[in-house]
Formats: structure tokens, C-alpha cells, sequence
């Protein structure tokens, strides 16, 4: 199972970038994507999650600001971010979860099962 993200790059205060995730593999299916971040020195966290049925969670700090979606189809996980912040630099990953996922554990890394490579973002 692979999952590679794309979208990242340099971007304004206010500004807007979409990150994809494509998933790929034999036998590859999942409950959950998400998307996590980790700045130098910090620890990983979640930022978006959304299941199969379309139910989203968002950290406080982008309500409002990032969306998550996906397209079952073509096993791709996207991440609008609009109104870009300086806080919002750091490295974004995706991640896949193959079985259930409690609504509770949507932003615990360690409740993924597949990763991607990374993709870094900064916002100046």
C-alpha cells in the first residue's frame, strides 16, 4: 500500500493550497484518511480527518479554514487550506486507517496504518 501526497510548496499569508493523497496497492481500503502535520521540533498532530461515510473532524485551529474531502473512486484524499497562516508551516502527511475508527481517535497517529511520504508547506 502506498500513499503519496502532492500540493505542497510556498505560499503568502492568506493565501491557498490544496494537498492531495493517492492511495494505491493490492487490496488497499480503508475506514479513515487523514491528514497530520509536524513542525521542526514539535510533535505530529492532526489536522483533518474524514471516514467512508463522509463524516469530517478538523482541529480547532482550521475550522472554518481547511476542508477535507475525498473521491472513493479514485482513492484520493484532498485538503483545501484557505487563509493560510504562518502557523500553519510544517511538514503535511497523509495516513489511512484499514479497520474502524472511533470518532475520539481521529487525530491520534498512532490509530493509522499507512502513511505517506510528506509533502512540506510554508506559509510566510
Amino acid at each position: 500500500v502506498q500513499l503519496v501526497e502532492s500540493g505542497g510548496g510556498s505560499v503568502q499569508a492568506g493565501g491557498s493550497l490544496r494537498l492531495s493523497c493517492a492511495a494505491s496497492g493490492d487490496g488497499y481500503s480503508s475506514s479513515a484518511m487523514g491528514w497530520f502535520r509536524q513542525a521542526p521540533g514539535k510533535e505530529r498532530q492532526g489536522v483533518a480527518t474524514i471516514n467512508g461515510y463522509g463524516v469530517t473532524w478538523y482541529r480547532d485551529s482550521v475550522k472554518g479554514r481547511f476542508t477535507v474531502s475525498q473521491d472513493a473512486a479514485e482513492k484520493t484524499v484532498y485538503l483545501q487550506r484557505d487563509s493560510l497562516k504562518p502557523e500553519d508551516t510544517a511538514m503535511y502527511y497523509c495516513a489511512a486507517r484499514s479497520g474502524g475508527l472511533c470518532g475520539g481517535s481521529w487525530n491520534r497517529p498512532n490509530q493509522f496504518d499507512y502513511w505517506g511520504q510528506g509533502t512540506q508547506v510554508t506559509v510566510s
